[in-house]
């Protein structure tokens, strides 16, 4: 549950970021249309960000090399 709050949270705070950034009224549909652009350019780079970020890890060599053992 505390993360399906954090994750509302974090999407409003980011609405209100782009509509004080932008200086909109939200009260044409001119507004309207570029925060809805802004917004889904915003969620469109984060999906492409995180893609990359997780590529990256699942390319990764997480088995260690057949001579290290670990002793502990």
């Amino acid at each position: 549950m505390k993360i399906y709050m954090f994750l509302i949270m974090f999407f409003l705070l980011v609405g209100f970021f782009i509509v004080s950034q932008n200086n909109l009224a939200l009260k044409n549909t001119e507004s309207v249309n570029t925060f809805f652009s802004s917004y889904g350019n915003w969620l469109y780079d984060l999906f492409e960000s995180s893609r990359g970020i997780i590529g990256y890890f699942v390319k990764m060599e997480w088995l260690p090399e057949q001579g290290d053992v670990f002793l502990g």
